[in-house]
């Protein structure tokens, strides 16, 4: 799970530094990489691509390529160190939609969690001046089509291979990509630049690959935890990388929403009262 963290941190920072290039031209590379690695997997593994439930995994698709979307645009008006734990408020999210879609149980004490969590999102947008206000709220959005994604795993479950899902997704981003970034295509000036155009993809499939690897070998409430690492290595990539600066509001707000985060994923009731649903 750490190299998963660190691999989607390289992904994120590799966005931001080729920031110039126009979102779906982004997502297009970032797609077409990872569409690759995941067919040749399943290929190999003699796995159908159609996979069981075409509707839902579209579905999935679409929720995920407007929230990779959205979260690539933020990062033009947001610093990174801000951006990636701000997209991670998509379980507050998730965790509203599994109560009234799902008809889930959420206890009283995650919501003390998840209000932990809020209350460092308002210290970033009410107190440091550093964050724009258009970025936050393509962030927040960004967040909330991924909580979407979340509860559409969650329903399509165990019925469909991992890599079918991440098939599905990364095909739908690469042809919408394509399709959306002609008009406005960039060419890159540089192999260094195409190098990185390259390796997002690449990026993208490891941290996917290890971080399902990881919940399958470990319980869930000890790995769980490490994905917000992603959070702290964005802050020190942004500063070692981008020379971006924080302010005692931002790591304060930062440092919040990643603890109420955490304790929401690690909580387990001792018992089965007091449920808000």
């Amino acid at each position: 799970m750490v190299l998963s963290t660190l691999t989607f941190s390289m992904l994120s920072a590799g966005i931001k530094y080729l920031r110039d290039f126009p979102t779906f031209q982004l997502i297009f590379f970032r797609g077409l990489g990872s569409l690759f690695l995941a067919t040749y997997f399943l290929k190999r593994a003699q796995i159908s691509l159609r996979g069981n439930s075409p509707k839902w995994l579209l579905i999935r698709a679409f929720c995920g390529l407007i929230s990779m979307g959205l979260f690539f645009a933020s990062l033009n008006y947001l610093p990174l160190g801000a951006a990636v734990p701000l997209r991670y408020v998509a379980p507050i999210f998730a965790t509203f939609f599994a109560v009234y879609l799902l008809k889930e149980t959420v206890y009283r004490l995650q919501i003390l969690f998840i209000g932990i969590a809020f209350v460092g999102i308002l210290i970033l947008k009410g107190f440091d001046s550093q964050l724009s206000g258009i970025g936050f709220g393509i962030i927040l959005s960004s967040a909330f089509f991924s909580g979407l994604v979340y509860i559409i795993i969650r329903k399509i479950g165990k019925s469909e291979h991992p890599l079918v899902i991440v098939n599905y997704f990364m095909a739908v981003s690469t042809l919408v990509g394509l399709i959306f970034a002609l008009p406005q295509w960039v060419w890159p000036q540089d192999w260094t630049t195409w190098v990185l155009l390259g390796s997002l993809g690449v990026f993208g499939f490891v941290g996917q690959l290890y971080m399902t690897r990881a919940f399958q070998i470990a319980a869930t409430n000890k790995i769980a935890p490490l994905k917000y690492l992603e959070g702290i290595f964005a802050l020190l990539l942004g500063w070692f990388w981008f020379e971006e600066t924080y302010s005692i509001y931002t790591l304060s707000g930062v440092g919040l929403i990643l603890i109420g985060l955490t304790l929401n994923t690690t909580y387990k009731p001792l018992s089965k009262g007091r449920p808000l649903r």
